[in-house]
């Protein structure tokens, strides 16, 4: 299950995001979204479980928990939509 988590403070990394999700089960990847020019965190990122029992008591455990002095939010991710190609007008 792909799990989007949001209002993540700027300072956590990638391995920080796992090893909250790793205490209810295997992380198979956890990505924090980073701006493009900078590479500064963007306060959001995905996690992905195999197991959708684990996920789900993790999204139950860890939504609205405060983490660095912000309250994360967790929920299941959408999919990403297909962009349309920009046009040149």
């Amino acid at each position: 299950m792909n799990m989007y988590v949001s209002n993540l403070s700027f300072s956590i990394s990638d391995a920080d995001l796992s090893n909250l999700f790793s205490q209810y089960g295997n992380v198979s990847s956890a990505k924090i979204i980073t701006d493009r020019q900078t590479g500064r965190s963007r306060g959001f990122g995905f996690v992905e479980m195999d197991v959708v029992t684990e996920a789900r008591e993790a999204m139950e455990k860890l939504h609205n928990k405060e983490v660095e002095g912000r309250a994360m939010s967790v929920a299941i991710a959408k999919e990403k939509e297909e962009r349309s190609p920009r046009s040149n007008y």
